[in-house]
């Protein structure tokens, strides 16, 4: 095998299931059963209407490993959709996480200044802690928290990434 077929990527699939009880661990059950790993996991109603939800799941492997996943996941019963959004084309991704920083004087300071550069918010403040919401790609996401650590990193909560392809094109 080339080293092209043996690379690992990262991968955001969309999947468009039925929204109903147990769609879920099916999903994550044929990850787990398998080995395969998922680094970010999002769901929500997407269409009430049509009792719909979107999974949005961030995994890495080689391409042929992404290949079965993505037709493993066809192959589930409640699946209507599923797009590879790395490669069908351009797409815009999101992650939104809440950092709570606990420090006084010269840190406080620092922190409030990382979080404008940032353009994070200061969404709850104390006389000693901040919480900072911030959004955007997963790096500026990392990169904020990693440079909140010397100033009193407290809690992280992050909410996974959130992906649509760009274009008219619904999934």
């Amino acid at each position: 095998m080339t080293d092209a077929v043996q690379e690992t990527n990262r991968h955001t699939i969309a999947v468009l299931v039925d929204n109903e009880s147990g769609v879920l661990a099916r999903v994550i059950g044929l990850f787990s059963g398998r080995g395969y790993n998922i680094e970010s996991l999002t769901v929500a109603e997407v269409d009430a209407a049509h009792n719909l939800s979107r999974i949005t799941i961030v995994t890495s492997g080689t391409k042929m490993i992404i290949e079965q996943i993505k037709n493993q996941l066809r192959r589930l019963v409640p699946v209507h959709k599923v797009h590879d959004l790395t490669i069908d084309g351009p797409h815009v991704s999101r992650e939104l996480a809440l950092i709570k920083v606990a420090s006084t004087g010269d840190k406080r300071v620092e922190a409030l200044r990382i979080a404008d550069i940032f353009r994070a918010r200061a969404i709850d403040s104390t006389n000693e802690s901040f919480v900072f919401e911030v959004v955007g790609a997963t790096d500026k996401v990392d990169a904020f928290i990693r440079l909140m650590e010397p100033l009193g990193l407290v809690d992280v909560s992050r909410t996974g990434v959130v992906a649509i392809a760009r274009g008219a094109q619904p999934l």
